[in-house]
């Protein structure tokens, strides 16, 4: 089905394991090509995001191949370095593939990217940061062009902590001479997921998880197997859904320190919490409170990608929420499908106003980004009688299977 039906109403029960994260699979898929090596990536989500990197890897060479969770690449057979724009427009992080073939082939041809439309998300952090490595970079409407004599290291100061730049960065240096030294990088607990990955690879990496990373030097093995970390997004997602619902839930294989701030404001609302090394269960009666003010920030501030889930959260909460996104322009977009449910939603500039009601209904609703989308899925979860959620290859971005994950816990949805 193209939409997903659900029938509100039921609390949620149970126990599920998460599969590895979206946002940690794509840096390591690209990173792959820049190492010319055979590399085993397990627990990677079957996503389209991840299909997506996977045909770019195709087409620019390496032998790829998904089976079970797990996604084996042999790099050593890479022979070109353009990628069209199809393949790019099929996910924003595509252009994460820029930095790998400078380092592997001194020389890239692409375009732009594509993925969610969440307001600018500038790609010029990238580009600063690869000509000051040695990268003469041209662009020509959509089109990039990059190519270099010999990537050399530096120091490069971000403006901001951007997660795209720092990690294209990164990868670019597995290719240059001298040391990167990389200030005010991201510090999202993905990037030192890839730290790891690239250590694993032969990279001297250092500082993953710190505001300065350094990069000084590659030595190649010829085969690494890599687990990927859990998906905090998709984490946060199931336990606003539980939350909003009621009912009681357990999350394995997760890790609870890296969504601490969502599991704050959730604790706020009213839900009991209980954390261990691994797991999260989470224990909620259905009738929220409006929590503290929620302000998106990098890492470790509260993340963008669990606004839009907690919002949903605080659709009939007592009280009125306040929600203040820092990241992206135009991330209220599910807003107006929330108003389609009988819901209290305002938006001013980049603060949004969630007022409590009593009763949200079913109705047609229409995805329009990732996230977004499943914010829909937990609204459509707390209102009366059906809601049907148009555009699901949005949520299929990042969502293994988010039927089944939901139906294992007693959600009525089908899809």
């Amino acid at each position: 089905m193209d939409i997903f039906c659900i029938r509100g109403g039921t609390p949620l029960h149970g126990r599920i394991a998460l599969h590895g994260a979206k946002n940690a699979a794509l840096p390591l898929l690209a990173a792959t090509l820049a190492t010319g090596a055979r590399c085993e990536l397990h627990d990677c989500p079957d996503i389209s995001d991840v299909t997506a990197a996977c045909a770019i890897l195709r087409h620019l060479g390496c032998a790829v191949e998904q089976h079970g969770g797990i996604v084996a690449v042999d790099a050593g057979s890479a022979c070109r370095s353009d990628i069209p724009a199809e393949l790019m427009r099929k996910m924003r992080a595509a252009v994460l593939f820029l930095g790998p073939l400078l380092a592997r082939f001194g020389t890239a041809e692409l375009s732009l990217p594509g993925g969610c439309v969440l307001g600018a998300r500038p790609i010029d952090l990238h580009l600063r940061g690869l000509r000051r490595m040695g990268a003469e970079i041209t662009l020509d409407g959509e089109h990039i062009s990059a190519r270099t004599d010999g990537l050399h290291g530096c120091t490069v100061a971000l403006p901001l902590p951007s997660v795209g730049a720092t990690e294209n960065l990164i990868l670019a240096a597995l290719g240059c001479r001298g040391t990167l030294t990389l200030c005010n990088a991201a510090r999202e607990p993905e990037i030192a997921d890839l730290q790891c990955y690239l250590r694993k690879l032969g990279a001297d990496i250092s500082g993953a998880g710190t505001s300065t990373v350094t990069v000084g030097g590659f030595r190649p093995r010829p085969f690494v197997e890599h687990t990927i970390m859990p998906d905090r997004i998709v984490a946060a997602t199931i336990l606003c859904a539980a939350a909003a619902c009621g009912g009681e839930v357990e999350l394995q294989d997760v890790d609870p320190a890296h969504f601490s701030t969502v599991l704050d404001s959730l604790s706020e609302a009213g839900c009991a919490i209980i954390t261990a090394a691994s797991a999260v269960r989470l224990t909620s009666d259905g009738q929220l409170t409006a929590p503290r003010p929620v302000v998106t920030q990098p890492y470790p501030g509260f993340p963008t990608d669990a606004q839009p889930p907690l919002m949903a959260a605080c659709l009939r909460a007592k009280g009125t929420t306040v929600f203040t996104e820092n990241i992206f322009t135009n991330r209220y977009r599910h807003a107006e499908e929330f108003r389609r449910l009988g819901a209290a939603v305002s938006i001013e500039g980049r603060v949004a106003y969630v007022t409590g009601v009593e009763r949200l209904t079913g109705a047609p609703l229409t995805a329009s980004d990732l996230r977004g989308g499943a914010a829909l899925v937990i609204a459509g979860l707390l209102a009366q009688g059906t809601a049907y959620i148009g555009r699901r290859e949005y949520i299929d971005r990042g969502y293994e299977d988010i039927v089944r994950d939901l139906r294992a816990l007693g959600a009525r949805i089908k899809g």
